[in-house]
């Protein structure tokens, strides 16, 4: 995988620098984010939280090089992103319509590894990858005997399987309950420990964000600015009840409540 860790290192996989996308709507040109300035260190948990309209998922798709930035700098390893950068993948919201019904778990699971592998090497990335979101069992399934936490641990499975050194994640939990969320996110965050994978993860929630994150960065706007970044410093592993109840758990999420409101009055 990435490379075993448990915390953030020094060096950092994303910087983004006086980034900027503005796009042209009815003969005017509209600033979507503007002046975007923020590292993402290796291994690192960065959340990014703010409401509708800040450009949130504008700016997950610059980091993945699906839409290209009109002013600023973005480095994907210390290299320039002039396209998806090889080692970097995306888990959106939609699990229902990212996975291919009429394929088993297992082929999902294979989907971006099909030409580049085959036989016992294909066989084992796919259960390594199932064994890390708890589904071995259930790799001859298909993704409608599925319930949906279910579904989104296939997607993410998938995005496992191709070894990145960064997940992109927009939103990946909004649409499920809050039990499934809950396990969910320690799923997710044992992935983390055990792969060293770097995250980028989108949240409405900001007690998600500070469950799940190192760094929280906050975005106003329109156009979409970041308002203020927050270091968390809580103790890994977390727990979903004792974390949570923690007095300094409760001054991030008063924290984060009044730099959101403050970002958008600004």
């Amino acid at each position: 995988m990435a490379g075993v860790g448990s915390g953030p290192g020094t060096a950092n996989v994303f910087e983004c620098r006086n980034v900027g996308l503005a796009l042209l709507h009815r003969g005017e040109r509209r600033s979507i984010v503007e002046g975007i300035a923020f590292e993402v260190r290796r291994g690192e948990f960065f959340t990014i939280v703010g409401v509708s309209g800040t450009g949130k998922t504008t700016l997950l798709r610059i980091l993945g090089g699906l839409v290209t930035a009109t002013s600023g700098t973005v480095a994907f390893d210390g290299r320039p992103i002039d396209g998806p950068p090889e080692g970097v993948v995306a888990v959106f919201q939609d699990y229902s319509h990212a996975l291919l019904q009429w394929r088993t778990v297992a082929r999902n699971v294979a989907l971006g590894l099909e030409g580049r592998m085959q036989g016992a090497q294909l066989q084992q990335r796919i259960t390594e990858a199932l064994q890390l979101v708890g589904l071995e069992k259930n790799a001859s399934d298909y993704p409608w005997q599925l319930s949906g936490g279910m579904q989104q641990r296939v997607q993410i499975a998938r995005a496992l399987a191709l070894h990145p050194e960064v997940m992109l994640m927009d939103e990946p939990f909004g649409a499920l309950d809050a039990m499934t969320k809950a396990a969910l996110q320690d799923e997710l965050l044992g992935v983390h420990a055990r792969t060293g994978t770097s995250f980028v993860f989108i949240t409405h929630d900001i007690e998600e964000a500070v469950y799940l994150g190192d760094r929280i960065a906050v975005l106003g706007g329109p156009p979409g600015r970041i308002h203020k970044t927050v270091s968390i410093e809580l103790d890994r592993p977390r727990d979903q009840i004792r974390t949570r109840q923690q007095p300094q758990f409760l001054r991030y999420r008063q924290e984060l409540h009044q730099a959101i409101a403050a970002a958008g009055r600004d």
